[in-house]
């Protein structure tokens, strides 16, 4: 089965969570209307799932920061998350 990955970020204001399909201009995207705590691995499972996607077997989340100016290390740090997800087995997504 194929595997695409799914990312989900924050700049300080309200996590979103998308999955990436190339050669699409919309993608499937979640957002929880909140900028703290983190979404829990049981949130983003379940968002996942609303979007018809699943995360794949074995893999895990990672997690990496940007900013908006990489040259200036004291303008907002952009939180991103990334894992492997494939569609859910029985979904019509």
């Amino acid at each position: 089965m194929m595997t695409l990955t799914a990312q989900m970020s924050s700049d300080g204001s309200a996590w979103r969570l998308y999955v990436v399909l190339y050669g699409v201009p919309d993608w499937p995207t979640f957002r929880w209307e909140r900028s703290g705590p983190v979404p829990t691995g049981a949130e983003r499972r379940e968002a996942l799932a609303a979007l018809g996607y699943e995360v794949a077997k074995g893999a895990v989340w990672s997690w990496t920061e940007d900013s908006r100016d990489p040259d200036n290390d004291s303008t907002p740090v952009v939180l991103i998350a990334a894992v492997a997800v494939r569609d859910q087995e029985g979904a019509t997504a």
